[in-house]
């Protein structure tokens, strides 16, 4: 089928929400993918941070092969190994007390704020449901998602949202003291704004948030989605910050391509969500739990260096571009936005797919690059070489 073949056929049978290009990919290898035509595309996108360890990882492919030989799906009311395992590592590496499986990074944040809602009811009663969120922030697209959200621009008609959440300007601990009163029971914030627009949070703020949360018995609630597993340059943002969250939610790389998500939760509030409370049929799917589990293995301690040096690489090539058309190169590790000035992000996005290059876009007219954790230094090089074409001096 030829590309303009199949853009008929999606065009015809699938609901148009999404602005797709006009690339239909095949397969891939690495971090370069190729389209129908035999086209060769460097990806800096890794499927907005899905494929995390790459296109075409033998070992991830054979560790789905192997579960689905054996068991593709049995739910919840059953225990299965891979569930039991993923929970584990992920545990053990983060310090955290349990785990949630479900699908999505919007259902692992409705799990989060569920949480909140249920410990502060649990222990206040009702009249304690307000969650902090900040401006510019992005945590889904369901109807109380697409509220805790941040921006303006989505909401809009879904009508009536989810209530219970306001928003404070990110980096500015005192409009957050302010806007406080003893209906909080949380704040819920992305250490690095993704859709937001790649803005980090200052780590001074961060901690003053931290310590708020604990002093007035909040939950501090971290959305991983886009930050989690290894995107930044460790397992998971927060440990680069130096705080104890009390749920973190992730989604995104954690299986590699797999839909996946879930929430780590702390001590504090581990026996919150009991039986009946939440559940997800294909959560921790075997399947699923095998892939991300050949993820985690494959990001150790020299992977996740590896993601903070080729940041730092490509944040100084793109520095030296000197580009009148970028003003800012933000984010950090493998999660990096370039502010663009004189240039529209979406069209300039486009044009660099047309010439072998993957992108996205981010709020406030910045370029995104989310290429996989394991992309070589050759492939960046490939990558970096379309950029400067495009918008070098």
């Amino acid at each position: 089928m030829t590309t303009k073949e199949l853009m008929e056929l999606d065009q015809k049978y699938i609901i148009g929400t999404y602005g797709r290009n006009p690339i239909s990919i095949v397969r891939g290898k690495g971090a370069t993918l190729y389209d129908e035509e035999d086209n060769e595309y460097i990806d800096f996108t890794s499927g907005i941070g899905v494929s995390s360890i790459g296109y075409g990882n033998e070992k991830w492919a054979e560790a789905i092969y192997e579960q689905a030989k054996k068991l593709g799906h049995i739910s919840n009311l059953y225990y299965t190994e891979p569930c039991a395992k993923l929970a584990e590592q992920l545990c053990t590496r983060t310090g955290m007390s349990g785990v949630f499986f479900g699908n999505s990074g919007a259902e692992a944040n409705e799990g989060i704020i569920k949480l909140a809602r249920k410990y502060s009811y649990d222990k206040y009663g009702e009249g304690r449901a307000t969650v902090l969120t900040l401006k510019d922030s992005f945590h889904g697209r369901t109807i109380t998602t697409l509220n805790a959200t941040g921006q303006d621009v989505f909401h809009q008609y879904f009508f009536p949202f989810t209530e219970g959440f306001r928003y404070v300007e990110a980096n500015n601990f005192t409009d957050l003291v302010l806007k406080a009163d003893d209906t909080v029971c949380a704040v819920l914030m992305e250490l690095i704004q993704g859709e937001g627009g790649v803005n980090p949070l200052d780590e001074e703020y961060v901690k003053n948030v931290a310590e708020y949360c604990k002093k007035n018995d909040w939950l501090l609630l971290i959305d991983e989605v886009q930050t989690g597993v290894g995107r930044t340059g460790t397992l998971f943002a927060y440990q680069g910050y130096g705080i104890e969250p009390d749920a973190v939610s992730f989604a995104k790389g954690i299986a590699g391509g797999l839909p996946m998500g879930g929430f780590l939760v702390s001590e504090k509030c581990r026996e919150t969500l009991g039986p009946g409370t939440h559940g997800s049929t294909f959560g921790g799917n075997p399947v699923s739990a095998s892939a991300a589990l050949e993820v985690l293995n494959e990001l150790d301690d020299q992977l996740l260096l590896e993601v903070r040096e080729k940041g730092n690489y490509i944040a100084a090539a793109v520095h030296n571009m000197r580009s009148g058309n970028i003003s800012a190169i933000k984010g950090k590790g493998l999660m990096i936005g370039l502010q663009l000035i004189g240039a529209d992000a979406a069209q300039t996005s486009a044009a660099l797919a047309s010439r072998g290059l993957l992108t996205l876009t981010a709020h406030g007219n910045v370029l995104r690059l989310l290429p996989p954790l394991t992309i070589t230094i050759e492939e960046i090089d490939k990558g970096l070489a379309i950029l400067q074409g495009l918008l070098g001096d």
